[in-house]
């Protein structure tokens, strides 16, 4: 079977793999779309500390199971499903508190093993996730539950009002994530078309940092308190240190992304206003069933959000390009029935 394989940085090719040996207890799953996100293009890139070559990428999938599966009725043979593409241990600290999400050796599809841009994958039954979406919508619910999962993290509220720094894919699921739950939702971004999307996806309020001040925006949105949470969709030093200054006083600070170099912070602000910093990564089922549902309800601008979708033979084409000018695309979506 094909496989589209990144050998090493900047070079990708289409190869036959072995066929696929599906392990006993798993289920033998067809791949029809595999999007695209920041860590792919990191690892294109050769900045993706955890990625190893060569490697088969992809983790955000639609696929469709072929056979019939024991015990699991849901998965009937043709039914289309989604795929949580982590793992966890069962023993580290995190698995023992009930956050597999953040397993201490969870080994992602993509990046510590190989992944998803190939014709068949086969996968534990827990971690597949059947809906009433197409193929489209399947291929997008594991980017959103990242914002998802952050908004969660941030214990957002309909009396709070949420900042959002960062309107790439993760960062739109964290703006249509506050509000499912009702919250004042400011999107910060610097352009203009991807604020325009963060608004279809549920922002009360946007804010571009290029044309307009972050900091006096956010005081005057706020009547001089700052927002109650601000979540961090981006991974840039300025942008994390913002983050703590803008937030209100006794406020939740959320990171998703990760900086890529060392942060140097104002560490009083951390005391002064009493702050919860969090971390957020991964996701947990229940960030799954709840985007699902949000879906499934119509309430986000797929169209809008998805730049293209290619053939299996033009997705290296696709990174290079996506490499060369990372403003011109929101979402790539590989294309493989």
């Amino acid at each position: 079977m094909q496989a589209l394989i990144l050998k090493r940085p900047g070079e990708v090719a289409i190869e036959e793999v072995p066929p696929l040996v599906c392990p006993e207890g798993e289920v033998r799953l067809q791949v029809k779309r595999v999007g695209l996100c920041g860590s792919d293009l990191n690892s294109y890139r050769g900045k993706n500390p955890m990625v190893s070559f060569p490697r088969v990428v992809g983790h955000e999938v639609a696929a469709t199971v072929l056979d019939d599966t024991p015990g699991h009725p849901a998965l009937s043979a043709g039914t289309n499903v989604t795929l949580s593409p982590y793992t966890s241990c069962g023993h580290c600290a995190s698995c023992k508190r009930g956050r597999p999400n953040a397993c201490q050796f969870n080994q992602t599809l993509g990046v510590q093993r190989d992944g998803a841009l190939t014709e068949y994958i086969a996968l534990p039954p827990e971690k597949l996730y059947p809906a009433n979406l197409s193929l489209k919508e399947l291929c997008l619910v594991e980017p959103l539950t990242i914002g998802f999962h952050a908004v969660a993290r941030g214990r957002v509220t309909e009396t709070d009002t949420v900042a959002i720094i960062g309107c790439g894919g993760v960062g739109l699921g964290a703006v249509a994530a506050s509000n499912c739950r009702g919250a004042r939702t400011i999107a910060i971004d610097v352009d203009d078309e991807k604020l325009n999307i963060a608004r279809k996806s549920g922002a009360t309020d946007t804010i571009n940092t290029r044309q307009e001040g972050l900091h006096e925006r956010l005081v005057e949105m706020t009547g001089g308190l700052g927002p109650d949470v601000v979540i961090e969709a981006i991974g840039l030093p300025d942008t994390f240190r913002a983050a703590v200054e803008e937030v209100a006083f006794t406020g939740r600070v959320v990171y998703i992304g990760y900086a890529k170099e060392p942060v140097a912070y104002e560490t009083k602000l951390f005391v002064q206003k009493e702050l919860d910093i969090l971390g957020s990564r991964n996701a947990l089922p229940e960030d799954f069933h709840a985007v699902i549902q949000m879906l499934e309800q119509g309430l986000f601008p797929l169209d809008e959000a998805v730049s293209i979708v290619v053939p299996l033979e033009e997705a290296a084409e696709a990174l290079a390009a996506w490499s060369g000018d990372p403003s011109r695309f929101s979402k790539i979506m590989i294309r493989l029935d």
